[in-house]
């Protein structure tokens, strides 16, 4: 697991002052004119550095260097994995540090905001009421410092779609400074229940923008009961209705634990009967981390022990050519039909394996685990040798 940020550290000749952000680079080359908006990164640092720059972004051990007045801060090995293009906010009341942007990830997730208005058993981020506004404004200063590039970009929550019109505003601000990017919007959906607001999402025209709304359930009580929201079925159907109207591409995420598994084929029907217009069903396995820690008795469920459910789900989608995919799930507790559609879906940053794993000869090709995930890995993990599950316990 990588470490994103840490506080307290050793800063130097760096007075105190408001946040900023910074893109980093090893180019010692640059030109003059440039210096002064970047970071220069430098790792096990041992000989003079470049003048000019903004800041001196130091990794590993520090030998026979003369800083002077250059201003600097010392970071761990830890942090070996920063790069040229990456982005990292630089807090000095804190002493801290925390990294934004990964030029070399696959995609990079962007929290807008922690307010939400569900509560879910297993919420991941914990949602929270103090103003956090700050964090839209950020992410407004963090697009156009991004490389035209990038690949993929998530804007998570909290629930973004609480920053009404900001959201919007965010959204045509990717596409005119990232035209090429793809766009990932993680929602509950039920703000879309508006559908003037669906139309102004919609209306924005982004070439790539993929919103990923939950569906728990069929049964709208048993939806309410997982999100923690009396009426929160009702309005993310609208919304999820309201945005395919407006033209919108559609993607729908069931977590998978012990409230949601059983009926997992019933919503896989419900689906193929009534949303078939949905671009993608993301099937997806738990994250044993937020309020998932908390409720783990009502949650838990070795995922080998719903592969039949699961197993059934898969097959109706597929039936009616619904493009599905598995996350978060490891190949050798899924049956071997399953594995075309299993993903390697967890950020790199927190993916994993367990040292069963070492001989397996399918891993290059598996989800693998989350950090969190290493606690209360399945009963069934093993090592998968010529098509054959040889246990490893």
């Amino acid at each position: 697991m990588l470490k994103l940020g840490a506080e307290s550290l050793d800063y130097r000749n760096i007075s105190d002052g408001p946040s900023f952000l910074l893109k980093l680079t090893t180019n010692p080359r640059l030109p003059a004119a440039l210096r002064s908006n970047l970071g220069y990164l430098s790792r096990h640092p041992h000989a003079d550095l470049p003048d000019g720059f903004r800041l001196y972004v130091l990794v590993g051990e520090i030998r026979d260097l003369n800083l002077g007045t250059r201003p600097a801060v010392v970071l761990s090995d830890e942090f070996s994995y920063l790069g040229d293009h990456d982005i990292i906010r630089v807090v000095p009341r804190r002493r801290s540090i925390r990294t934004l942007y990964r030029h070399s990830a696959r995609f990079n997730s962007i929290l807008l905001t922690e307010t939400c208005n569900n509560y879910c058993l297993m919420c991941s981020q914990p949602p929270k009421s103090a103003d956090d506004s700050w964090l839209l404004q950020e992410t407004l200063d963090l697009i156009p410092m991004i490389d035209q590039d990038a690949r993929e970009l998530c804007f998570s929550g909290g629930e973004p779609t609480l920053l009404g019109d900001g959201l919007i505003n965010l959204i045509a601000t990717a596409k005119a400074w990232l035209p090429r990017t793809a766009l990932h919007v993680l929602s509950n959906g039920r703000r879309f229940a508006d559908l003037d607001f669906a139309l102004k999402y919609a209306q924005i025209g982004h070439p790539d923008l993929m919103i990923g709304i939950p569906l728990y359930s069929d049964l709208s009580t048993h939806h309410d009961y997982v999100v923690q929201a009396d009426g929160a079925y009702d309005e993310t159907i609208r919304g999820i209705l309201n945005l395919k109207r407006a033209g919108a591409r559609i993607e729908l995420r069931v977590v998978l634990h012990r409230q949601t598994y059983a009926r997992l084929p019933e919503l896989a029907d419900f689906i193929v009967r009534n949303l078939l217009f949905v671009d993608h069903v993301a099937l997806m396995g738990l994250e044993l981390t937020g309020f998932t820690k908390v409720n783990l008795a009502e949650l838990w469920i070795d995922p080998y022990d719903y592969q039949r459910e699961l197993t059934k789900a898969v097959e109706t989608l597929a039936c009616y050519r619904v493009n599905v995919s598995i996350y978060n799930h490891q190949l050798c507790i899924l049956p071997e039909s399953l594995w075309g559609f299993a993903r390697q879906s967890i950020s790199d940053w927190k993916n994993e394996y367990l040292t069963e794993c070492t001989t397996c000869d399918v891993r290059s090709q598996c989800g693998g685990f989350f950090s969190s995930g290493l606690r209360r890995p399945s009963h069934h993990i093993a090592a998968v040798r010529n098509d054959i599950m040889v246990s490893s316990q």
